[in-house]
């Protein structure tokens, strides 16, 4: 079984929405699939087949959400001390040559990515390319408007 990578607060997040699937969703739509069953006829019960759809994906997302809980190897950024370089959880200051844009991202977990919070994957082009930069490093990045160069201002650990 491969790991997966996750921050303490991605870690969390995915046990907060498992909880919320178990303790909330779940019984929403039994109690929705139970209301539909009253109402007679299954074969034409538009409001049956919605519940057990939704069903259908709830239980779906609560195996998904453990098996990547089971898979987790949960890296807490404070506690890294990778002397400078930039590794999973690093939070990296970068500065495009081209426009002289100054941007913060921290690299996370695909399930933790957030772009517009400064939160990229780690299997972003990107994160791939800043994997193991320092401070004073130029990364190249192949984006879809071509080649990028990000100068890395800057990396902690937080």
């Amino acid at each position: 079984m491969t790991t997966l990578p996750l921050t303490v607060r991605g870690a969390e997040k995915l046990k907060e929405e498992l909880a919320r699937l178990k303790s909330v969703e779940r019984h929403a739509v039994i109690q929705a699939i139970s209301e539909a069953r009253a109402q007679g006829d299954l074969s034409e019960n538009a409001e049956y087949e919605a519940a057990k759809d939704k069903q259908g994906f709830i239980e779906g997302r609560i195996l998904e959400i453990e098996s990547k809980l089971a898979a987790a190897q949960i890296i807490d950024p404070a506690s890294l001390s990778a002397e400078g370089r930039v590794v999973f959880g690093a939070t990296v200051d970068l500065e495009d040559e081209d426009s002289g844009a100054k941007v913060t991202y921290q690299l996370v977990g695909d399930d933790e990515a957030d772009l517009k919070q400064g939160l990229i994957s780690i299997s972003s082009p990107i994160a791939r390319a800043l994997i193991g930069k320092s401070a004073g490093d130029v990364a190249e990045v192949q984006a879809p408007a071509g080649l990028r160069h990000y100068e890395v201002i800057a990396v902690r650990y937080r």
